[in-house]
């Protein structure tokens, strides 16, 4: 090995590249999604409770969070599919559990990457981390709507006026 492809090795630059591109990949794939989910979720559950139909907006809620989860799987699978199309590890399995031991930041797996490919596991934490954040923030966004249908339902079953119940936001 030369000195030139030592120092790559050494410094891991191609996993700088490879980890910098599929952060981008992966973020942009993590917003789209989560702009899907909250876009549908705000205008149903807005219709839901406009309609006084207050345990469909749970049920919504519930069903979006599956889907911010989903989101996070597929982003694993795409982290997986990275290494072993770039042959870094041998089993596609391998690299999609790998992949998530690093994504949710568990570390439950040893880091098998080869040498000069380390940085990428720091690379696909940071990618988890910052996932985690943004759907974080989304989800509370989410919850005022949830909140409100579960006040109001029980403001119905305390059988409270339909005056008062209308005046809580």
């Amino acid at each position: 090995m030369n000195t030139q492809q030592a120092l790559e090795t050494s410094l891991d630059l191609p996993a700088y590249l490879l980890g910098a591109s599929m952060l981008v990949v992966v973020m942009i794939f993590h917003g789209f999604a989560l702009l899907q989910i909250a876009k549908r979720y705000e205008v149903k559950t807005f219709l839901y409770l406009s309609e006084k139909r207050y345990s469909s907006v749970a049920i919504c809620f519930y069903i979006s969070v599956f889907g911010l989860f989903l989101a996070h799987l597929i982003e694993i699978v795409i982290w997986g599919l990275a290494i072993y199309l770039f042959r870094l590890l041998p089993d596609l399995g391998d690299s999609i559990l790998f992949s998530g031991s690093t994504y949710t930041a568990m570390g439950f797996m040893e880091d098998i990457l080869p040498s000069g490919w380390k940085m990428l596991a720091v690379i696909i934490a940071f990618s988890g981390m910052f996932a985690f954040a943004w759907t974080a923030s989304v989800m509370i966004t989410m919850t005022k709507n949830f909140r409100q249908a579960y006040t109001k339902l029980h403001m119905e079953k305390l059988k409270l006026s339909s005056e008062i119940i209308d005046r809580f936001n």
